[in-house]
């Protein structure tokens, strides 16, 4: 029945994985935010410094004493950046995918899925995710500084951005694109690996023909399950991305001089700061980015 179903399975079209993963992408930037926000203070955060290791109560705290738009410092930034992301990610998915399924069923084995994730974590890494990040990381850095840089000084949010990249150089701009790349390759090999491999597996139990998307309910779920997996196996890689992108990156001689540098300084737990802001997020994440790529792959035909 499998080999039946996979017979009729169509290669998934690139643009309109792209389409479908870019609009994903905006809407899931858009809503989950605040969550990395919280994460990238967490992560900023000196050992030394007593205050709130609560995401929750962080949010609160910066909104209440400097305003809501506060938490939202480097939004425009990260929405942008997360479209490109996202469209690019699912484009990359799903264009390796149709080259690595098996011709019978239609399916990706584990291993296969893992790879394909990978290769799409890469591809977005290097053209979206490094510059963005960077820019998003600066900015929420720069607000923690008794005189901002580059906010709160009378210029537009365009002219910020424009001398911030100026300032930082391509050096800057790019300086973590390793960090960032295993980070990217890790979270899609777990995340986009492990959602195939639980969607296969529904579909194969409920006999649904692997062309068709799930239910909304159990797409969301599915999707918050991978969530889940990837923010607790790659968060090492995402602090020390964070701590090379940030204002005192020039302290760190490169990837590894940081992981050694954290682990000495700050101890093992160090890695895990701000992974509850990142669940809440990447949870969401996960079921509004799959859901909604779904929806639209659907509407696309």
């Amino acid at each position: 029945m499998s080999e039946q179903k996979g017979k009729n399975v169509k290669a998934v079209d690139p643009t309109k994985s792209f389409i479908a993963g870019a609009l994903a992408g905006a809407v899931e930037a858009s809503i989950t935010y605040p969550f990395e926000f919280a994460k990238t203070r967490l992560q900023l955060q000196d050992k030394s410094i007593h205050s709130t290791k609560n995401p929750i109560k962080l949010i609160y705290q910066t909104a209440r004493s400097q305003g809501i738009g506060s938490i939202y410092v480097g939004c425009p930034a990260f929405i942008v950046g997360n479209t490109a992301k996202a469209g690019i990610r699912f484009l990359g998915f799903d264009a390796i995918k149709n080259i690595l399924k098996d011709e019978k069923t239609g399916e990706l084995s584990g291993i296969r899925g893992v790879l394909a994730g990978f290769g799409a974590g890469l591809l977005e890494s290097v053209i979206a995710v490094t510059p963005f990040e960077a820019i998003k990381t600066v900015l929420i850095d720069d607000k923690r500084q008794s005189i901002p840089k580059y906010q709160q000084n009378g210029r537009g949010m365009l002219s910020n951005y424009w001398s911030l990249v100026k300032d930082q150089g391509f050096t800057g701009i790019y300086g973590a694109v390793i960090p960032v790349s295993m980070r990217q390759a890790a979270n899609q090999a777990v995340r986009l690996g492990c959602y195939s491999k639980i969607k296969n597996a529904v579909q194969s139990y409920s006999d649904t023909p692997r062309d068709q998307p799930l239910s909304t309910g159990l797409t969301f779920i599915i999707g918050s399950f991978s969530g889940i997996v990837t923010v607790y196996t790659t968060m090492p890689i995402d602090t020390v991305k964070t701590r090379m992108q940030s204002l005192d990156s020039n302290r760190y001689k490169s990837t590894v001089d940081c992981f050694v540098k954290v682990f000495r300084e700050e101890g093992l737990k160090t890695f895990w700061k701000g992974a509850t802001p990142r669940l809440g997020r990447l949870v969401l994440s996960g079921g509004i980015v799959f859901t909604i790529y779904e929806k639209v792959m659907v509407v696309l035909g």
